[in-house]
């Protein structure tokens, strides 16, 4: 059985207890409370456990007595680090010069062989406790008579924002409720119901906590709140937008990164491109891909012998009529991976039209191999996208490490590995998204492709993550959603996976040396030469191309 270990408390502590225990009279009501520090998470639990001691005497051959006594707790011989600490210096030293004693010598006369030998003299079983953390109490964060819409929430009347205190030890519970919105101090039960006031777009700050009958009190929360009154809609009827930007929202899912910038998507939720629609058929293209074409014509999954040239163009491209005769593969297989992408949406927040759409401006959803190599699959992964992957989203390389990495190793983290196992985990990450397969149909590995939509997806988060931290360390340590908008900073994001952090930290840095707005106006025209094609680039994908007349994996348009 474990036994709890709890602070002593001090007299001042007692007091406070005293008058808030009298202040649970009225619990239930949200009042005004003076802010105080709470004390935070102080819980343990001692938990026995058993193990033995080795007691080992190290003797000397010629007269049998004991130089020295080594304690171990571990099976085996004790290690040369516990001889030198329980031994001293010259006892190791000689330790480790000493000859082996020769077979002969030993069965004839062991008193003359040189140094030292070591006996186990004893093992006792024994018991320690040992102190373990605890889970501490939480704080969750909801909406009442809220409905989720897009990624946002749609109130029919004026929004009360939720706090339910949550205590995972077993026979204690939450007591209070503490904190304060927009400045203004409030007490309430373990289920707190705050009325919400309109604000303006930036939205106001709550900062709230716990405390428990166990004597400490949770951690201290945030959040950022916005309230929109919208007065009339296609339905005449008055409502309001309310978006929460904290780590304890329980709510709908929070549009994709918006929590990492702090920044909330444009009122109502983010456009077209930055969303994932609610019915997979509103995922569905029909685009004339003539680089898809091109594949298609060429694998013999589309016939265009009636076309000049068989249909191709001298880059493989299809002309247009290969395009024409090609275009019911085409639209079949640009959607094949929709499934996949909606998956790999609802698994990681990515939304599934920028999925989509990054697909298409990559590879046109032909998951090969292009610029010699160097770019991979349906998203085009590189060496340095890989490490985005992997240095930028934690949780990807936890899941990831282990399938190539000793498990010791990944627990290290990706900085502290090896230059030569990180060069070995992106390599693995880049061969995991590469679908050609000479032997298959079509040249491919579709399941393969298949399983590489989730890895592009947790690799754009990945980007996101950098992405964020690229607009802080070139605007004076900014949050990113103090500087710039939702959408611009996915824009950014955009390049980043593009061009690299390279690019878009030169552009944020002179944006922000000439007083300008960190906006994709300023940065896009900040691009340096050599990473102006970066700005196509993310025109392509939040563009939502209409016709054929689109920018191909080649870097060539169609012609």
């Amino acid at each position: 059985m474990g036994r709890h270990i709890r602070r002593k408390y001090t007299l001042g502590v007692f007091l406070f207890l005293l008058g808030w225990a009298a202040s649970l009279l009225n619990a239930g009501s949200v009042s005004a409370a003076a802010s105080e520090s709470p004390p935070g998470p102080d819980r343990y639990i001692a938990v026995p456990v058993q193990y033995t001691i080795y007691e080992w005497w190290l003797l000397s051959w010629d007269d049998n007595q004991t130089v020295c006594v080594i304690t171990t707790e571990h099976e085996g011989l004790p290690t040369l680090g516990e001889i030198y600490v329980d031994c001293g210096e010259y006892v190791y030293d000689a330790w480790m010069e000493q000859p082996p004693c020769p077979p002969e010598i030993y069965s004839d006369d062991p008193s003359t062989c040189p140094g030292y030998y070591i006996h186990l003299a004893s093992s006792t079983p024994a018991e320690r406790d040992i102190a373990i953390a605890l889970p501490p109490p939480v704080v969750w964060v909801t909406l009442k008579d809220c409905i989720p819409e897009s990624t946002t929430n749609r109130c029919a009347s004026a929004p009360t924002l939720v706090l339910t205190g949550d205590e995972p030890v077993a026979g204690e519970r939450i007591l209070q409720i503490v904190g304060e919105i927009d400045g203004d101090p409030f007490t309430c039960d373990a289920h707190c119901e705050l009325p919400l006031p309109d604000t303006d777009e930036e939205g106001i700050p709550i900062e709230f906590w716990a405390y428990s009958s166990y004597g400490d009190s949770s951690n201290v929360f945030d959040a950022q709140v916005r309230v929109i009154f919208v007065e009339e809609d296609d339905t005449d009827e008055p409502f309001w937008y309310v978006d929460a930007l904290s780590s304890q929202w329980r709510g709908a899912p929070a549009a994709s990164c918006a929590e990492s910038w702090q920044a909330f998507p444009p009122v109502g939720g983010p456009p077209d491109w930055l969303s994932t629609p609610d019915n997979i058929s509103n995922l569905e293209s029909g685009l004339a891909y003539s680089y898809l074409a091109g594949n298609l014509i060429n694998q013999g999954l589309v016939d265009a012998s009636a076309c000049q040239n068989f249909g191709l163009l001298a880059n493989g491209q299809a002309n247009t009529c290969g395009v024409e005769v090609a275009m019911p593969a085409i639209t079949e297989w640009q959607n094949r991976f929709d499934t996949l992408i909606m998956e790999a949406a609802q698994e990681t927040s990515i939304p599934a039209n920028l999925l989509k759409n990054l697909f298409a401006r990559e590879s046109q959803f032909w998951p090969g191999v292009f610029n010699e190599g160097g770019d991979i699959g349906l998203g085009q992964l590189t060496e340095d996208g890989a490490d985005i992957a992997l240095l930028w989203n934690p949780s990807f390389f936890e899941q990831f490490c282990p399938l190539i990495l000793e498990d010791e190793d990944c627990q290290k983290g990706y900085l502290h590995l090896t230059e030569e196992q990180r060069v070995r985990l992106r390599g693995a990450l880049v061969y995991s998204v590469n679908a050609t397969c000479a032997d298959c149909p079509l040249g491919l590995d579709l399941t393969q492709a298949n399983l590489s939509i989730s890895v592009f997806a947790h690799t754009l988060l990945g980007s996101c993550e950098q992405a964020g931290r690229v607009v802080q360390l070139n605007t004076g340590g900014d949050i990113p959603g103090a500087v710039s908008n939702y959408e611009d900073l996915w824009k950014f994001t955009l390049i980043n996976y593009n061009a690299g952090a390279g690019c878009l930290g030169l552009a944020i840095d002179k944006t922000d040396k000439a007083g300008d707005s960190i906006d994709w106006e300023h940065v896009s025209a900040n691009l340096t030469e050599v990473c102006q094609r970066a700005k196509d680039y993310v025109e392509d994908i939040t563009l939502l191309p209409t016709t054929q007349d689109f920018i191909y994996p080649d870097g060539n348009q169609n012609d």
